[in-house]
This record gives structure tokens, sequence and C-alpha cells, in this order.
């Protein structure tokens, strides 16, 4: 028998239920959103299941995940390609935002008659970025901190120092998210208002979003540091966590920088 470093994943249900229950939850959303005539309280019920049941498949599959690095298969070389794999991911997130910028940059850089051949458009009243969105960028600096803190008390052993850096980040992520449902319940247009509103509030909700699951990434990881279930060498999960967490800092900045400072 040829013995190697590398972990050979046993027969696993969850991805193929997966995909099934995303290509589900996929047709109930446009289904909602759209409020096509045939939308029905099934289809509402059915993308709700679908989303419950991602939920289900999602915490079973992490938890197979858990219980391989426990048993001693995430070897250095496995966990060398677990973070090439989530760096490819970061990568794919990085060029979904880029997708955004792209249409910004398109839209105000040279702005149609339709628009009034201005940037804000005729009409718009953007957002303040010396307010709210200031207000949210030093939030998420001071977090990208706590983390990094976090991170160093993990690699010395310093367990209480961790954790109490690790529930200030969380904090912060959801003072951020409180300061973003602010800045959208007092917003003077909508994302129906041309081109800047539709671009506006897909770019910002869209890193809404990713906060939402960082804040839920950051969480999980300050409950396995609690249970003791990372170690001083052994953390890959958490490192996750922070590259994470750094790249919603960096895009945020961007989008700070382009959409509310230069774009306003």
């Amino acid at each position: 028998m040829i013995r190697h470093p590398f972990h050979l994943v046993d027969g696993s249900p969850w991805p193929l239920l997966m995909s099934f229950s995303v290509l589900s939850m996929a047709f109930g959303l446009v289904t909602w959103l759209t409020g096509a005539e045939t939308s029905s309280a099934i289809d509402n019920l059915s993308f709700v299941g679908s989303l419950l049941l991602i939920i289900f498949i999602a915490i079973q599959w992490w938890r197979d995940v858990l219980r391989e690095a426990k048993s001693g298969k995430h070897t250095i070389y496995v966990q060398k390609g677990l973070t090439i794999g989530f760096l490819l991911f970061l990568l794919s997130e990085i060029m979904l935002f880029f997708s955004f910028f792209w249409a910004y940059f398109h839209s105000s850089l040279s702005p149609t008659v339709e628009l009034g051949a201005t940037w804000p458009p005729v009409g718009i009243n953007p957002v303040d970025a010396w307010a709210i969105p200031l207000l949210g960028s030093c939030t998420l600096l001071a977090s990208g901190f706590t983390l990094t803190l976090a991170h160093h008390a993990t690699l010395l052993g310093d367990k209480d120092l961790s954790l109490i850096s690790m529930f200030i980040t969380v904090i912060l992520g959801l003072l951020f998210l409180f300061l973003q449902f602010t800045e959208y319940s007092n917003g003077e247009f909508t994302i129906a208002d041309s081109v800047f509103g539709s671009v506006f509030y897909m770019t910002t909700g869209l890193h809404a979003l990713h906060v939402i699951i960082g804040v839920l990434f950051l969480s999980i990881s300050t409950l396995r540091i609690l249970f003791d279930t990372f170690t001083t060498e052994h953390h890959i999960g958490f490192e996750f966590a922070i590259y994470y967490w750094h790249l919603v800092d960096a895009v945020w900045l961007l989008v700070f920088l382009i959409f509310y400072w230069w774009g306003s």
C-alpha cells in the first residue's frame, strides 16, 4: 500500500443534495422577486424550505469536515490544498465586486443624456460620505485591528485575549450592519432611481450580505476558540475567517472611496 500525506475524501451525499437544494431555492427566489402570476404560497414555501435545507446540509457537511480534521486527516499538505481552494473562492468574490465597480465607472465616467449628462444623475441627492459611511468605515477598520489581535493571541496561546478580541470584532461587525441599516432607512433615493441607485444599492447591499456572513463566520470561530477546538498550530478555519473579513474590509474601503466620496 502506497502511503501519502493527502486525504482521499469518503463518499458523501452532501454535494449532490446541496446542488439540488440551491437549484430549487434559485427557482423559488426568481419566482418571488419577479412577482410572476404563477407565484403562490406553495412557491414561497418551496423557497423557504430549500433555504432551510441548504442550512441543514451545510451544517452536516461542515460537521464531517471538522471530524476529518480532528481525526488527523488534515495534514500540512491537505491544509495547503484547502487554503488554495479558499483563496480561489476569495478571488471569485473579488471578480464579483469588480463587475459592479466596472458598471459604476462605465456609467459615471461618461453619463448619458438620459442621466442629464452629469453624475450623480439629475434629481439624485447622494449620501453624505462624511456622516454614517465614514463612521462605518472606522468601525470596519477597528474590527480588522481587533481581529488581527485575536489571531496573534491565538498563536501565542492566550485564550482569554483571543476571546475578548473576537467578541469585540463581532460587536463591531454588528454595529456596522446597524449603521448600514440606518443609512438605508434615511436614504433619499431608492434602487429604482436610475443606474446610480441600482449600482449603489446592489454593491453596498452585496457587501452588507458579506458582512452578515463574515459575522457568522467569526461567531462560529469564537465558539470554537471557547471550546478549544483550535490549537496554536492547527486553526485553519480561523484563518479562513480572517482572510474573509479582511477582504470585506478592503472592499468596503474601495466602496467608500469610489461610491461615497469620488462618485458623489
